[in-house]
């Protein structure tokens, strides 16, 4: 995604740190003290008590949220917990048992919990593993940008993630959510959306008009860029000589589903500027033709399944 501004969290600046695969990384910065990265399911930690070597080791967290310790015999919850609090809790645990005055040391070695997905149209696809606070501006820029076949609109899918540890836990009792936004949007920061553990953005492919009925060369058009009524006509090599070009109908689905709408439309008046030629949304249909919608959507979905997954289409 070709997205070159970046949204920094007042603690620091951004960097990037690639892990062993190249679809991995890991965002990184300085932390604010009330945005202390917390223990996730998954992390790998290393412990150290110090003097003592033999206790020393790696551990991942279990899908529990537990770790298992040497000389320990039960395992300790780490998921939630800041590092220090996990100091604190492991070296009271050695102190019952045959330690002193513990000194312990917690890293987070590996951050495997708190990840965001970028998929899709994008340069640089994959799973990016956060420890901050980052808007989808941000992501889109870490994942190379829009590629060169990615559409105007992306989705992210808010599929929650109990690694996202909130004082508030009403968060963690959210739905999940799928919400469409315009790339435009988010690179001109007219939609503000701040990333979550666990979000998945899908960035489309190229955007899909239909066009239908009395035309030279019906079908589908694909899209990259904002496209009028007009344009989509003669990207379809125009009319029919039988074509009425004072009820050119437009079938669009509104937001959230419903049954479509029909918007209709005088090429005459608009060939001589007494009506806006309007912009299409993505897949409209541009039905140059009196058949009923059912009619219509049938025969698109006829013609496409024959060289299209008929997943990727599905008509109401």
């Amino acid at each position: 995604m070709c997205v070159v501004v970046f949204f920094i969290s007042a603690g620091g600046v951004a960097q990037t740190v690639s892990s062993p695969t190249p679809s991995d990384q890991v965002v990184s910065g300085v932390v604010r003290s009330n945005d202390r990265y917390r223990i996730g399911f998954q992390d790998v930690l290393d412990i150290q008590v110090f003097l003592h070597p033999n206790l020393n080791q790696r551990v991942s967290v279990s899908p529990g949220g537990s770790i298992a310790l040497f000389r320990l015999d039960q395992p300790l919850l780490a998921v939630c917990k800041t590092e220090e609090e996990l100091e604190a809790e492991i070296a009271a645990e050695y102190k019952k048992k045959f330690i002193r005055d513990p000194q312990v040391k917690v890293t987070v070695a590996e951050q495997k919990s708190q990840s965001v997905m970028v998929m899709g149209a994008v340069e640089k696809p994959g799973s990016f593993y956060i420890n901050r606070r980052i808007h989808l501006l941000e992501m889109l820029a870490l994942a190379g940008g829009p590629s060169k076949d990615s559409g105007t609109r992306l989705i992210v899918a808010r599929t929650g993630s109990t690694s996202n540890c909130q004082e508030n836990s009403s968060d963690l009792d959210d739905e999940v959510a799928v919400v469409d936004y315009k790339v435009r949007d988010i690179q001109s920061a007219k939609e503000i959306v701040w990333m979550k553990p666990g979000d998945v953005v899908w960035v489309q492919d190229a955007d899909i008009i239909y066009v239908y009925g009395n035309v030279n060369q019906q079908g589908l058009l694909k899209i990259r860029e904002p496209i009028t009524l007009t344009q989509a006509i003669a990207s379809s090599e125009g009319l029919k000589p039988a074509a009425k070009k004072n009820k050119i109908r437009v079938l669009r689905q509104p937001p959230g589903g419903g049954d479509r709408l029909e918007l209709i439309f005088d090429l005459d008046q608009i060939d001589k500027g007494k009506v806006r030629d309007p912009f299409l949304e993505p897949s409209d249909i541009v039905a140059v033709s009196e058949d009923r919608t059912k009619s219509i959507l049938l025969g698109l979905a006829n013609s496409l399944k024959s060289s299209v997954p008929s997943v990727l289409y599905r008509f109401p």
